[in-house]
């Protein structure tokens, strides 16, 4: 396999602010701050975007526990598959996001 940020990140290799962990499952905030919550949901086993969304399992229950926790007043729950739709990790994902109003155009 090649290198992998988010692999890194479940054997603790490459620092993150882990929000929530278990066994199969960890969600930490993204680097980029686009608005003002963005987190990252992740199984702990690597797995693409198709693998993932097929059957979303733990990560979609956790991705609405982390949402319901940090964004409140609601929260939207994406992911891009592919290069076409700007997919830049390999490793499957799910991103909260939240924190303000995400109007139309956000």
């Amino acid at each position: 396999m090649t290198y992998c940020t988010f692999c890194r990140i479940v054997s603790g290799d490459e620092p993150a602010e882990v929000l929530y962990e278990d066994e199969t499952v960890i969600c930490f905030r993204n680097r980029l701050r686009w608005v003002p919550v963005m987190l990252l949901v992740i199984p702990k086993e690597h797995r693409s975007q198709e693998e993932l969304w097929r059957n979303l399992g733990h990560v979609g229950e956790v991705a609405i526990e982390v949402g319901i926790k940090h964004c409140p007043n609601g929260f939207r729950l994406l992911s891009n598959v592919g290069h076409d739709a700007m997919q830049s990790q390999h490793h499957g994902h799910v991103h909260v996001l939240g924190g303000t109003f995400l109007g139309e155009y956000a």
